[in-house]
């Protein structure tokens, strides 16, 4: 069956992201390219950090959705160029991530102001909105992610890092 580019991004645009289901891979914005070379599908698609264990899922199941939609060959290629990086995030993906419960990034990637302790990240709690946060690991529940509580509702969250 031949799909036009449009329509093939309209199928994967809904596969979910394995670590954080309420996001999709066009939520993301992993995908960078789709191409057709003669009988031949071939997906561009950026890891949102380098060694992100959930790659493998990401073109298992591209790959899965091409073939129950009756594309018979097709073929993943990975591009670190351009690096993947939060401003790719859309602003539906940081509405989803917020009414899931976890705080999207509060920065531009260009914003470096944080790494340097110019002035202390203000989080907003994604349960009450209060921005009264505090830092409890750089690491939270996955490696893009780190755990934060609210002062106020005392709630412990994830922040999705800016990368």
């Amino acid at each position: 069956m031949k799909y036009t580019n449009e329509e093939l991004f309209a199928l994967l645009e809904v596969i979910p992201d394995p670590e954080i289901p309420v996001l999709t891979i066009a939520d993301l914005g992993i995908i960078r390219a789709i191409r057709q070379d003669k009988d031949e599908v071939v997906i561009t698609i950026t890891p949102t950090y380098s060694g992100c264990p959930a790659m493998n899922q990401f073109e298992d199941d591209i790959l899965a959705k091409l073939k129950e939609s009756g594309v018979e060959q097709a073929r993943i290629e990975t591009t670190y160029d351009p690096p993947w990086t939060t401003d790719w995030l859309t602003d539906h993906a940081k509405q989803k991530l917020q009414d899931y419960g976890i705080a999207p990034p509060q920065e531009k990637t260009s914003d470096k102001s944080f790494l340097k302790g110019d002035a202390p990240r203000k989080v907003i709690c994604p349960q009450c909105k209060s921005t009264d946060t505090r830092l409890v690991s750089q690491f939270g529940s996955t490696a893009c992610k780190s755990l934060y509580q609210c002062n106020v509702c005392k709630e412990p969250f994830d922040y999705f890092k800016c990368i």
